[in-house]
């Protein structure tokens, strides 16, 4: 009998991943969704009945739960970057000139559709789904894999193929616009708030932390980027037409061009046919298909040399300016922002837009009723694009920047060579002291979880907080008299507080909210002067020799370090046990001590990372370009001939990877 009932649960599985696949993935349906839905029930009772025979990857598993679970971080194996983005035909056939030169050969492109949704990067083992990583911030991500498991047109399990052992692959999960008409009505029938556009509905329903919910919403996901060690091919854009064999949703629209104008055609073709697309995109993405030639072009800090964007242009719209109101940020930046009459533009309705900045504002000579150009920068971002001063009444009062801080009063300052106005009152402002605050607990920085902004705000209003110092202050007795504030939130606070205490010394340095000093710019600091001490006393010259750092954050890193309340706060926070030094690996050796290594190429052992790493465990510093300083330049597999070039014009000893373990077995 058992034998018999784990055989009727094997074949509903395969049944139902068959049937997944013609309607979700082929648009093939071969049954009725009652049909459907009677094997679903089917294998549900039969797997409730018989727990000893669970998996996680069953089809039953995209139904979702009722459970809520917080999402854990995983790191990116390859890093998720951006694409630089181009608007026009001439930044586009300059990306193919840059592309050549570097190559010094010519390069096909397989171009695709930049779909508007929420990025996703999908890891299988043994061919059935490891996990589902959100973007993050490119180097972690949050686990949604039980909410992916709900979206019908991601496999759980491939079909038999000669896929690597473990890889990736990438894509845009997004809402169609039927599913997502239908999400709005319901919403609204249920008295709910829709949704903006199809990404905002998208990326809102992954972060759902109830995957029975995820289920109901329909989303789709299109795959459009394989990773791995072992890839099949050379070809990326082959390697997508395997994944297809393998069961994935690779999107039909791609096209593999020949060259650059081939590519303008396709762009031009999508800019008028994407209107009647059953989804949002908002451009085209253009890729060097060959794998061994992205290698050779690699990647910049942000992202790959060897792909780019081209955006359409953003829909425009006209509307009345109604008045300007003015932000304050946590650094004091003053932005103002236009009120507009509502008009609907991209598919959602805007109200406000940026000006960014005074010279804007002067540049558009605007006055109050003016009537407005809006449009979507980059179609996310609403602003002002030109006024209609033909239509503009007599009289109209016309808009002045503010001379004082809209929250404090304290007088504006601008400084020579910026274009924002900021409020120099750093001490009392409130919205530069709760902005400090919500900066110094946020993810990027101490990442303390149990805090948000409205528990900042109710701390502030309470007279609890007026500093971050004031956090690793409060205790049970100051938080359980608090509106909304029950013994478990307490607890949750303290301990989060007290666990923030092991961040590492780049990210402590990042939270300080160091005007102009981000999180790429604390980590080469952390890195450069390795303590907070140290930092503090180095000269403008020293600030300026790291990567990165030019004039201007150096001054505002001397500037913070002058500032005696500043020196007081540190302190504090040092007493409170925070991570005021990096941590220091020690070098395996010091073998390469003094050597300045450069590695292009395919490498057989390494990444470029681990390479990297290599070099600087055993006291040597990898380098990414050519120089007279260069020591090796270690070549791997289709090195670029301009590095090899110009590394032998310049007499540096050329090593294979071989040459270079030998070095360090000495």
């Amino acid at each position: 009998m058992t034998n018999a009932i784990k055989k009727e649960i094997e074949e509903l599985r395969q049944v139902l991943n068959h049937h997944n696949h013609q309607y979700y993935v082929l648009s093939q349906p071969e049954i009725s969704d009652y049909d459907y839905d009677q094997l679903m029930n089917r294998l549900i009772v039969l797997e409730k009945a018989h727990p000893e025979f669970a998996d996680a990857h069953s089809p039953s598993q995209r139904v979702g739960n009722d459970s809520n679970s917080d999402f854990k971080q995983i790191t990116h194996k390859y890093p998720m970057l951006s694409l630089g983005n181009t608007y026009n035909e001439q930044e586009l056939r300059d990306f193919d000139k840059r592309v050549k030169k570097e190559l010094n050969q010519d390069c096909q492109y397989a171009c695709e559709l930049k779909y508007d949704g929420t990025s996703i990067s999908l890891s299988y083992q043994n061919g059935k789904l490891l996990h589902a990583v959100t973007r993050g911030d490119g180097e972690k991500g949050d686990d949604v894999s039980q909410n992916v498991k709900t979206i019908r047109s991601i496999p759980l399990v491939l079909n038999p193929g000669s896929y690597p052992e473990r890889f990736e692959i990438r894509g845009e999960i997004f809402l169609p616009h039927k599913a997502f008409e239908k999400l709005n009505k319901e919403r609204e029938e249920t008295g709910e708030n829709p949704f903006a556009n199809p990404r905002n509905a998208a990326s809102g329903s992954l972060k759902i932390q109830n995957s029975s919910l995820v289920a109901k919403r329909r989303l789709d996901c299109f795959l459009y980027n394989l990773l791995s060690d072992q890839l099949p091919g050379d070809s990326h854009y082959q390697n997508l037409n395997l994944c297809k064999s393998w069961g994935f949703k690779i999107p039909s629209e791609r096209k593999l061009c020949q060259s650059i104008d081939e590519v303008w055609d396709y762009i031009m073709y999508w800019d008028t046919e994407r209107r009647n697309l059953p989804f949002d995109i908002d451009g085209i993405v253009i890729k060097v298909d060959s794998i061994s030639q992205q290698n050779q072009l690699g990647n910049t800090a942000k992202s790959p040399r060897w792909a780019i964007s081209y955006k359409f242009k953003a829909e425009q719209a006209e509307t009345r300016l109604l008045s300007v109101s003015y932000q304050v940020g946590r650094t004091g930046t003053v932005t103002p922002v236009a009120n507009l009459e509502p008009v609907l533009l991209a598919g959602t309705t805007v109200k406000r837009a940026s000006l960014h900045n005074a010279d804007i504002i002067d540049t558009l000579d605007l006055h109050l009723n003016d009537v407005v150009q809006v449009e979507k920068g980059g179609e996310i971002i609403p602003k002002i694009v030109g006024v209609k001063t033909e239509l503009r009444k007599n009289k109209a009062e016309k808009i002045l920047f503010i001379e004082n801080c809209p929250e404090c009063g304290s007088r504006l300052v601008r400084n020579v060579g910026e274009a924002a106005h900021y409020c120099p009152n750093s001490k009392t402002c409130p919205p530069q002291i709760k902005g400090k605050i919500i900066h110094f607990i946020s993810r990027k920085a101490m990442n303390i979880d149990s805090l948000g902004e409205e528990t900042i705000e109710l701390f502030y209003q309470q007279g609890l907080v007026k500093s971050v110092a004031d956090l690793y202050k409060l205790n049970r007795e100051k938080l359980m008299p608090l509106e909304r504030m029950a013994e478990k939130s307490v607890k949750n606070i303290l301990t989060n507080l007290e666990l923030s205490k092991n961040v590492p010394f780049e990210r402590v340095l990042f939270a300080l909210g160091i005007r102009h000093v981000g999180a790429t710019v604390a980590k080469n600091l952390a890195k450069a002067f390795g303590s907070i001490q140290k930092l503090r006393e180095a000269s403008l010259e020293a600030l300026t020799d790291v990567e990165e750092i030019g004039e201007k954050i150096a001054e505002s890193v001397r500037e913070y370090f002058s500032d005696p309340e500043n020196l007081e706060l540190i302190e504090f926070l040092q007493q409170q046990g925070l991570n005021f030094e990096a941590s220091v690996k020690a070098a395996e050796s010091d073998l390469l001590k003094g050597l300045q290594i450069i590695a292009s190429g395919k490498l057989q052992k390494y990444s470029r990372e681990e390479i990297k790493q290599v070099i600087e465990a055993h006291g040597g510093k990898a380098v990414s370009s050519i120089s007279k300083q260069t020591s090796y330049l270690l070549a791997g597999e289709n090195i670029g001939p301009n590095k090899l070039k110009k590394a032998l014009d310049l007499g540096i000893p050329v090593i294979s990877e071989e040459d270079f373990d030998k070095m360090l077995a000495r």
